[in-house]
């Protein structure tokens, strides 16, 4: 039934969406989540996934609605605190607003991590939980889930615009609480997920480049590959990346210090059949990398094209977990399971 809803809805799509005549025709892609025909920085359609993970088919010309940047910027951030005393139930801590950190489980002693999801997700989407427990079960920390849903579930060029500006906000809120509630920068640690990942990159440019950690989970590829605002190695003292769909929803290159590619980098994951599935496979894999810290054992790639055939056998450098003092430079492969804890 929910295949009959999506392909009654790309009927939709395509009576209401006028395609320009010319050489640059496109057809529609027709198999939810098949982004098989996907070409960098050519194709103009692209499977992504919503917050359940269903494929929505997204038109990468559509043009940027301005009036919706303007009203649902990163002003709009929410920050939800997670700790071992509320594990389930978070508490908002607003910036600029000084008793909610005090009238909160925030610690200043502890380790802060935070989480932000991507395109059409939200703080509840099932990444943020799956992350947050893992962090809380192997270690007493704060842990900040960013809820950027007014601007992240408007359409995807509207809000790839907007992450720099999500990014920002969020880079001064971290700075205002850590110089209000008290921490160390010694001790952050930031994770985003496809667009999520730039917008931790912004974030750490925002506040000097001082969190001690930055991992990005697939950073989001379409309209990326060349965009200045992208997640990078100078963001942070420390910055990792794990591609799990290169070339389609994520992008393939290496945009830190280490980036991880596990099977290639690309898809199909294994038990993934579709792009959409590859793409958020980086959460899970980075979960259970949270939980088991020395599970994923990558080794050093001479290049990119032995990254992707894992053609790896250098040195070694763990994928993933949550230790904050974590260092690494280069290119590594490693090969996964199929299903959890992978």
């Amino acid at each position: 039934m929910k295949l009959l809803v999506v392909l009654c809805g790309l009927l939709a799509l395509s009576a209401s969406h006028v395609i320009p005549a010319g050489p640059s025709d496109e057809a529609i892609p027709t198999i939810p989540g098949d982004n098989s025909h996907y070409v960098e920085g050519e194709s103009r359609y692209v499977w992504m996934p919503d917050a359940e993970g269903n494929p929505v088919l997204v038109d990468l010309d559509e043009p940027v609605d301005e009036s919706v940047l303007d009203s649902r910027n990163g002003a709009n951030n929410q920050y939800w605190l997670f700790t071992r005393r509320n594990p389930n139930n978070a508490q908002i801590i607003r910036h600029n607003e000084a008793d909610t950190i005090t009238s909160s489980n925030y610690q200043r002693n502890r380790p802060l991590k935070v989480i932000v999801h991507g395109w059409n997700n939200n703080g509840n989407t099932a990444m943020n939980p799956t992350i947050t427990s893992a962090f809380l079960a192997v270690q007493d920390c704060n842990v900040i889930v960013v809820d950027w849903r007014a601007l992240a579930n408007s359409a995807y060029n509207t809000a790839a615009n907007g992450v720099p500006n999500v990014g920002e906000h969020l880079g001064k809120f971290l700075t205002w609480l850590i110089n209000t509630g008290g921490g160390n920068w010694n001790q952050v640690h930031l994770v985003g997920f496809s667009l999520g990942a730039h917008v931790v990159g912004n974030a750490g440019r925002e506040a000097g480049n001082r969190p001690a950690r930055i991992t990005g989970l697939d950073p989001a590829g379409p309209r990326w590959g060349s965009n200045s605002n992208a997640l990078n190695g100078n963001n942070g003292q420390y910055v990792e990346a794990i591609h799990t769909d290169g070339h389609l929803l994520g992008i393939f290159n290496p945009v830190g210090d280490a980036d991880f590619y596990p099977n290639g980098g690309k898809n199909p994951q294994p038990g993934c059949l579709i792009s959409t599935c590859s793409h958020g496979r980086s959460t899970d894999l980075f979960a259970s990398s949270v939980r088991n810290p020395n599970r994923f054992v990558g080794r050093q790639c001479n290049n990119i094209w032995d990254a992707e055939l894992g053609n790896c056998n250098g040195g070694t450098l763990v994928m993933g977990n949550s230790n904050i003092g974590k260092r690494g430079r280069g290119l590594f492969g490693l090969r996964t399971g199929s299903s959890w804890p992978f």
